[in-house]
């Protein structure tokens, strides 16, 4: 059967005349005395079908049974819309089809929501996704991460990169998040894991000669969902042999270039700018910052180390930034309270009046120098933080993007974006007393970093590096290890015994010893790539079958139990139920 000769969002004026059929979904019927009007949806757009008894009786009887989202079938001729009922929003706004044939193909049940309602609660929109996905926005962001994947395969496969799955069932390795396991049942007791990324997988491809490497690869990270975060991710994993980090960022500049020019009609201006990661650390209070606004913070620890205001004096960093606005003591409450949040035990503030004078219960305490350091433009507040360095920064970065947002500072319309470089190899975790690795284990140190393993670890910075696309973290990459000795070095830093080592690492470490060439890549995120290309807040809107905020899926009502005969077969046996926890 043919079922149509043309897509509803197709048809133009200079077709009038012409047979057509047609086939979708009815968007909206409406009664005009003897007139039905369908508005008649495919995936091209919509067409209106006009239904006249008297030239039709059997398709006006058919019509009126027709309810949102039917679908149908419809035969007419095209003709031009009368001047004024042309509809200049619509590209089909000048013709309609005028039925003699129509056809229910299939009925739709009373809907659980309308496709043009607003505001439909979240839950309810996944448990049924299906109708969820014929709304236009989604049906364009669907699309539009598809034409992105498109892009990026052409633009990997012009520089050489070759495309390489790798395996989906691994070993457990520590990536950063808890691994999904999935358990043998050939191996009684044991268990693949799901991979968080395919980095090992990818530096064994490189060592065995595909110089370069690129994937699609689906990843899972057993983790607490948030706006920005997903358990099942998509990434762009890139590798080569004899990197070139020049050559690497120009790669993806490309991409990303490119894509931004097709899918969103912006022209970029690569090559971006870069800056250290104790750079972006001091003037943004983050390693993501968002350059579509100012705020930048200011240093004042040497200033204050004599200080009469004792939370300065004997504070390991002080720093601040200004808001351009005098805020009220109800407003500094508040922002004491997002500065709490974030770990710090209060706020110090002055207030510069439009006339220039300053209130504050700490400028007593402040000498002139001091003053003169942070000084302000009359209608603003200064906001200090300090402490240790890195509550500081987390602090003031939060306040940063808090007033970015609340003042309607960021630049909307503006597209920034910069290299994060040489980050810490390794940070501190006080909680486990020991070293962990800030990107994986098998980052590279930069080699004026490889004299400080022994004595002060802390110090040593990677040969690491992100790329920030208006304050997201679109993708992150690094020179790898390629020497078995100094990834043992390392390994033995992070408190990973040599057993351990061969037990979970055993294969990289045999590979290192073959005839390893250096080696480093980048993967992006898919859908962090989309939540910047597409301006688009909430992650979940841009998968086409995204698990809910607590990690379920209210339309399959995965994870379910599993039957009791396939654990035993498994050789699994569940504890008692304990209550979940809550996703933040």
């Amino acid at each position: 059967m043919s079922w149509r000769t043309h897509k509803s969002g197709t048809l133009r004026a200079e077709q009038v005349g012409e047979r057509v059929t047609l086939a979708g979904w009815a968007a909206r019927r409406r009664d005009h005395g003897g007139l039905v009007f369908v508005d008649l949806r495919d995936e091209s757009g919509i067409c209106q079908l006009v239904v006249n008894p008297e030239l039709a009786a059997a398709a006006a009887e058919t019509a009126h049974e027709i309810r949102n989202e039917f679908v149908l079938q419809a035969e007419g001729e095209l003709v031009a819309r009368a001047p004024e009922n042309v509809n200049p929003e619509l590209p089909t706004g000048a013709v309609e089809l005028q039925i003699d044939k129509l056809r229910i193909v299939s009925r739709s049940t009373p809907l659980p929501f309308q496709l043009d309602e607003e505001n439909v609660d979240e839950t309810l929109r996944i448990k049924y996704r299906w109708l969820d996905l014929r709304r236009e926005k989604l049906q364009q962001r669907i699309r539009m991460r598809a034409r992105l994947v498109s892009i990026i395969r052409q633009e990997m496969e012009a520089d050489g990169f070759v495309d390489i799955e790798t395996p989906i069932m691994g070993k457990p390795t520590p990536e950063g998040a808890r691994d999904f396991l999935v358990p043998s049942r050939l191996q009684p007791g044991k268990f693949f894991a799901l991979p968080q990324s395919p980095q090992i997988y990818k530096q064994l491809l490189v060592i065995a000669g595909f110089e370069r490497y690129y994937q699609i690869a689906r990843c899972f990270r057993d983790e607490d969902l948030r706006a920005d975060r997903l358990q099942e991710i998509t990434q762009l994993d890139v590798e080569m042999a004899f990197p070139d980090q020049e050559a690497l960022f120009g790669t993806m500049e490309r991409m990303v270039a490119r894509a931004w020019r097709e899918l969103r009609g912006v022209e970029l201006d690569p090559p971006f700018p870069r800056m250290t990661w104790d750079e972006a650390d001091r003037r943004y209070g983050s390693d993501k910052p968002d350059l579509r606004f100012g705020l930048e913070i200011e240093d004042v620890t040497e200033v204050t180390r004599g200080s009469e205001f004792g939370v300065f004096a004997n504070a390991p960093c002080v720093r601040f930034l200004v808001a351009p606005q005098p805020f009220s003591r109800g407003d500094l409450a508040k922002l004491e309270e997002v500065a709490k949040e974030w770990g710090a035990g209060g706020l110090a503030y002055l207030v510069v009046d439009e006339e220039g004078e300053v209130r504050s219960p700490i400028a007593k305490f402040l000498s002139q120098p001091e003053l003169d350091a942070c000084k302000a433009e009359p209608g603003s507040t200064v906001l200090f933080g300090a402490g240790e360095p890195a509550l500081v920064s987390r602090v003031l970065g939060a306040l940063r993007l808090h007033l970015g947002r609340e003042l309607g500072l960021v630049d909307e319309q503006a597209q920034r974006f910069l290299w994060i470089t040489d980050f810490p190899l390794l940070e501190w975790d006080e909680r486990e007393g020991r070293w962990t690795a800030v990107h994986h284990p098998f980052t590279r140190p930069n080699d004026a970093s490889l004299p400080l393993l022994e004595n002060d670890p802390g110090a040593a910075r990677a040969i690491a590096y992100d790329l920030i696309g208006n304050g997201i973290e679109l993708g992150g990459g690094s020179f790898r290890i390629h020497e078995q000795e100094l990834q043992q070095q390392v390994f033995g830093l992070l408190q990973i015994a040599p057993e351990e080592q061969r037990s979970k690492f055993g294969h990289l470490l045999d590979a290192l010893a073959m005839g390893a060439p250096p080696h480093g890549g980048i993967a992006f995120g898919i859908d962090r790539m989309c939540m910047a290309l597409m301006d688009e807040p909430v992650i979940r809107d841009l998968v086409a079958f995204p698990k809910n905020q607590a990690g379920v899926d209210p339309m399959t009502s995965a994870p379910s139990e599993a039957d009791t005969g396939l654990l035993s077969e498994l050789g699994i046996a569940l504890l008692p139920k304990q209550s979940s926890p809550t996703a933040d």
